[in-house]
């Protein structure tokens, strides 16, 4: 009886552990089925204490990234190359497609024209116009003999459709439901995939913020419609594109897609040099990409992002970033925006950075959901990584970072249209914490996992 004491309590904690986490996954699914945000806000308060907080995964750097050089020096491009991933490779050509009328068009053009591979992973897949398009397309490639496979996240696309999901099936579209909730270890539910790729043949891909959804339909034209961006790359690093969704299709399916109809020879289409860098639980590229992004602009720093959280060490890299003589401007989602608890946790880490001279803008018109940094009027990196925790530590997440000036200049334009659609913050708007707010009592409580 005397030695049971201690062999017993790591099996408690274990069981304890597992309850917990059960628990946070139904919670998660109650929450977005709630009518209120007053109960989704109670709710999500009540998962945070019964898991004790303990979802913040990996580790951060202590100390602020040294500023030792310009995004515009090849220091730069030889320090990115080698700490994020797979080095930069030229030849490459992108295109920027504005809002759902350019995005959808062209990647279903795209999926009509595969002879061997469709690969599509995804955060969002809902039922609607724009779903039921790519059902059919999908489809049909996959009928014709095309492989076509798709990585869903379990979450994310809850509502994608039973008709949907049925017709893709039928027609041998493989599927695979990323970390469903009934996982054996319902914590890993907490570890979503954001990606947003879309690589056909191994010759053509696409990355962005864009989901599969009636939401980024259209061309921002009303509350109704998002504004976003998309990319359709051609070159060299389509490989390694590639390469991020067989990472995970591995890690979930278990069989290895190779060969020429995924990695044909690939020939130069242009001139841009590029990189993808893949993030998650276990790698967090994303947080060492905005560190040594900021760390590295010397003349200006343009950040326009849907959910813009930053942690401590992040706002005092901005800060410093200011105070070097960096004109740094920030793009924000406005009151239309599909999370109010993010926009509210967001404006309580304004305060210090408006303080520094930072500009910080909300867009007006619709939700905008772009994920854009701009350095230097050189580097620019683009894909599905937000600015936030839940981004950098424990969503899977997929960038392309591009070092051009006229590419550069391209999505500058596309800023400053979206700055004159912004409305400048000032100070006296963001700066205090009013008690008997629950978004700020809320926020304060869950921005760390938001």
């Amino acid at each position: 009886m005397v030695n049971r004491g201690p062999k017993t309590a790591p099996r408690r904690a274990s069981f304890v552990t597992a309850v917990r986490s059960r628990m946070l996954g139904a919670t998660l699914i109650v929450v977005e089925k709630s009518v209120s945000t007053c109960q989704r806000i109670l709710l999500i308060a009540i998962v945070c204490a019964i898991s004790g907080c303990s979802m913040k995964l990996g580790h951060q750097p202590r100390q602020e990234v040294t500023s030792l050089y310009s995004a515009r020096s090849p220091e730069f491009q030889q320090s990115a190359g080698s700490l994020l991933g797979p080095n930069f490779v030229g030849g490459n050509s992108i295109s920027t497609l504005v809002n759902g009328d350019e995005i959808f068009p062209a990647m279903l053009s795209a999926i009509h024209s595969a002879r061997h591979s469709i690969n599509l992973e995804t955060y969002i897949f809902w039922d609607g116009e724009i779903a039921r398009k790519f059902t059919v397309a999908l489809s049909e490639r996959a009928r014709a003999g095309v492989h076509v496979n798709m990585i869903l996240d379990a979450q994310g696309t809850q509502k994608m459709g039973i008709a949907n999901k049925k017709q893709l099936q039928e027609a041998g579209v493989e599927i695979i439901k990323y970390h469903s909730v009934f996982w054996p270890d319902p914590r890993r539910y907490n570890k979503r995939t954001h990606r947003k790729l879309l690589i056909i043949d191994g010759r053509i891909a696409f990355i962005g913020g864009v989901g599969i959804a009636d939401q980024w339909a259209g061309d921002a034209d009303s509350t109704k419609h998002w504004r976003d961006n998309h990319y359709k790359v051609m070159g060299p690093v389509v490989a390694q594109l590639q390469a991020s969704f067989i990472s995970n299709w591995i890690k979930t399916r278990g069989n290895m897609l190779h060969g020429d109809d995924y990695f044909p020879p690939l020939q130069e289409s242009g001139s841009l040099q590029a990189q993808v860098i893949r993030s998650g639980a276990h790698y967090e590229n994303l947080d060492l990409l905005y560190l040594l992004a900021i760390a590295s602009a010397k003349k200006s720093l343009r950040i326009e992002n849907a959910y813009f959280l930053p942690d401590d060490l992040t706002r005092k890299e901005l800060v410093a970033a200011a105070k070097r003589g960096a004109k740094v401007e920030i793009i924000v989602p406005g009151r239309k925006i599909d999370q109010k608890l993010v926009r509210a946790a967001s404006r309580r880490r304004w305060p210090d950075l408006l303080k520094a001279g930072i500009k910080i803008y909300e867009y007006q018109p619709t939700m905008i959901h772009v994920k854009l940094m701009i350095v230097d009027d050189k580097f620019v990196s683009v894909g599905s990584g937000n600015f936030d925790n839940r981004s950098i530590r424990l969503n899977d997440e997929a960038n392309l970072d591009v070092l051009d000036s006229d590419f550069a200049a391209q999505q500058i334009h596309l800023f400053e249209i979206d700055k004159r659609r912004s409305r400048e913050i000032t100070p006296e708007e963001v700066g205090g914490f009013h008690l008997g707010n629950p978004l700020d009592q809320a926020a304060t409580l869950l921005s760390p996992q938001l």
